[in-house]
């Protein structure tokens, strides 16, 4: 559930299990979420524990705030509805990325980006030889690239790299266990996607962190 939408803050708060492509829909032209047009298991709080998805840029910095539910009991609120907004400690980027060592997630504050224009691509070639973009993946063997700017470099893009147009993607069929790291047919830059993958193991420091939160 979208709980607040504030195109000009460019900002949404979410319940963590709204849908992916649910944001997409409530967006109003020239701002992009920071996750491409694909729908997958766990809604938008599975997305920020997983680390994201597709992703080329930083996106722990995408997430301004979020509420947890420690493995303790503790409801921590971290963050909050402006860009800079931590003192001391930044538990946030912890917990993105983490698959849910350190809790449960309750609320998410995502920023978005002004993008005038974007499209998703599916283009010829591989992953690792893939031309900038946005958002890149990998899906049975067929590159997927989500370009954003002025209406005419996305055309561009589309025109320079041989790419057709692709509707948004459900696909959840393809992971009815959950989504995880794993050998499986989905790929972006950081794993291959798997359908009930197991998450890493997580790193001394972090189980030293989830007893102390």
């Amino acid at each position: 559930m979208i709980r607040k939408l504030s195109p000009e803050d460019q900002l949404v708060v979410l319940s963590p299990e709204t849908e992916l492509l649910e944001v997409y829909d409530a967006l109003p032209p020239g701002l992009l979420p920071p996750f491409p047009p694909v729908e997958l298991p766990g809604g938008v709080g599975g997305l920020v524990l997983q680390g994201g998805f597709g992703q080329t840029f930083f996106f722990p910095s995408e997430v301004l705030g979020l509420t947890l539910l420690t493995h303790r009991g503790r409801l921590l609120r971290l963050g909050g509805e402006v860009v800079k907004n931590v003192q001391g400690y930044d538990l946030i980027r912890p917990v993105v990325g983490s698959f849910g060592y350190l809790g449960e997630l309750r609320e998410l504050i995502v920023r978005l980006r002004p993008a005038r224009s974007y499209a998703l691509f599916r283009l010829p070639g591989r992953l690792e030889e893939a031309p900038k973009a946005r958002f890149l993946f990998e899906l049975e063997g067929e590159l997927y690239a989500l370009a954003a700017g002025h209406p005419k470099e996305v055309e561009a893009f589309g025109q320079r790299f041989g790419g057709a147009l692709s509707p948004p993607l459900d696909l959840r069929s393809q992971f009815p266990e959950g989504i995880g790291p794993g050998p499986g047919p989905l790929r972006d830059l950081r794993y291959r996607w798997a359908n009930g993958g197991s998450p890493p193991p997580p790193p001394p420091h972090f189980a030293a962190l989830a007893e102390v939160l």
